[in-house]
């Protein structure tokens, strides 16, 4: 009977560095209305597959669409002010 020896050493070796930074962290923060806004919109859709589409269905999927652009407008807009600071 062969017996099976344990990888946690090589696989856990580097926990440490699996870590986000504060950095990612912060970025991440940052881009969570948009995540959010897309989940609503992947839920909008999911809904309106589960059954024949309707008008209440087709405005849900709308308005969650709108969010989204809206968040992405957001978004490119603070990234772009952010950036602007430093040249001359």
């Amino acid at each position: 009977m062969s017996h099976i020896v344990t990888v946690q050493e090589a696989v856990t070796a580097f926990a440490d560095w699996i870590e986000p930074t504060d950095a990612e962290l912060d970025a991440i923060e940052q881009e969570l209305p948009l995540i959010l806004a897309d989940v609503d919109l992947i839920d909008a859709q999911i809904i309106a597959m589960d059954h024949t589409p309707n008008e209440v269905d087709a405005r849900r999927t709308r308005r969650a669409l709108a969010r989204v652009l809206a968040e992405w407008r957001t978004l490119a807009n603070r990234t772009t002010d952010s950036t602007l600071g430093g040249a001359a």
